[in-house]
């Protein structure tokens, strides 16, 4: 599918890309001890991963890992600075050739795109349709399987180099979310199927797009095959739309058979068709025609965050501009839905409401 590039691999390690790649990894991050223990000596750490990239000697390190739990609980794996200044040097150089390849309605890591653009996507459709149908991959990141992957980025990457790169990076996730991942068997496996290298480490920018790249595939089946013109897609959550509950059930079932190419499943009994006008769940709300709602979930775990955040305040733990930048960006989140009394509601009991945060 599409077209294939070469003679890539200079503009990864090119300084200036370098550079670029460094203040793009640090954004937002200037003061935590790992990019000011990498910006002490900048130069001399930016010509060494330019040394090694050229010389192809560059090796992954080990990652950190910690649990998150919004919008569910995942464990998040965390490379180490100047890897992520790698990840974004490569990520700036491909990133562009797949970007062209993807649907309008792949709203995850994409500029222009996002939560609030999604969501109002999935108002736009069930609207105009009388059922909806949430498809939600078990264990995504868990279970991406490496030579699938690689196979993907090579139909676009024809510089060996460049794949080679990207390979390391993907390798380096081999069993950072084993735990994470139920051992799922697929026609034609055997035992040494279990051993096969899979996963993702959630936290790498590179994991992020090439959660993109490999459903891209699925995106294309639903598209160009199954022909379904009211789909979206953000990670691995997935609505489809349509007036039919029959038709949304084989949609379903045949879904679910090309998936088994990628080694993925679906949460089976999650995804059924409902009418439209009773809303579906979507990336932390409750999506209906006229409405959305935030889910009660997300309105505690908040509260209990902005109680945490308030004890971090007043100890000097948590500065007054990080506190305001946090605080910020859930509001700007809940602005989604129709969330005003409880916006009101929390930020009064706080003691911090203010009418300009309405």
């Amino acid at each position: 599918m599409g077209k294939q590039y070469f003679s890539l691999y200079e503009s990864v390690y090119n300084p200036l890309n370098l550079w670029w790649a460094y203040k793009n990894a640090a954004k937002g991050k200037r003061y935590t001890p790992a990019v000011a223990s990498f910006e002490y000596d900048l130069e001399k750490n930016l010509i060494e991963i330019e040394d090694e990239l050229r010389e192809e000697t560059y090796q992954p390190g080990g990652y950190h890992s910690f649990e998150i739990d919004k919008p569910k609980r995942r464990l998040v794996n965390a490379a180490p600075f100047r890897d992520r200044v790698v990840h974004h040097a490569l990520m700036n150089i491909i990133e562009p050739l797949f970007e062209r390849q993807f649907i309008f309605d792949s709203y995850a890591n994409r500029k222009g795109k996002g939560t609030h653009a999604a969501l109002d996507r999935a108002t736009y459709f069930l609207r105009r349709h009388a059922y909806v149908m949430h498809l939600d991959v078990r264990q995504f990141f868990p279970s991406v399987d490496h030579e699938i992957l690689v196979s993907i980025l090579s139909r676009t990457i024809g510089d060996e180099k460049v794949v080679n790169l990207a390979g390391k990076i993907i390798a380096s996730g081999n069993g950072v979310q084993a735990g994470e991942y139920d051992m799922t068997y697929f026609p034609g496996d055997d035992l040494f199927s279990a051993s096969r290298p899979r996963g993702l480490p959630i936290g790498n920018l590179t994991s992020q797009h090439w959660a993109n790249v490999y459903l891209n595939e699925l995106d294309q089946y639903a598209k160009r095959v199954l022909k379904c013109r009211a789909y979206i897609r953000y990670v691995d959550d997935v609505l489809i739309f349509g007036n039919e509950k029959d038709a949304l059930h084989e949609t379903k079932r045949r879904m679910m058979e090309f998936l088994q190419s990628l080694r993925l499943t679906l949460h089976e009994t999650k995804a059924q068709p409902r009418p439209a006008e009773t809303g579906v769940p979507f990336l932390g709300f409750h999506v209906f025609p006229n409405h959305r709602r935030l889910k009660s979930s997300n309105g505690y775990a908040f509260q209990r965050r902005l109680k945490t955040m308030l004890i971090s305040l007043a100890r000097g733990g948590l500065s007054r501009k990080d506190f305001e930048s946090r605080l910020t960006a859930w509001i700007n989140h809940a602005n989604s839905g129709d969330t005003w009394n409880l916006r009101k509601s929390l930020l009064f009991k706080s003691g911090i409401y203010g009418g300009s945060n309405g």
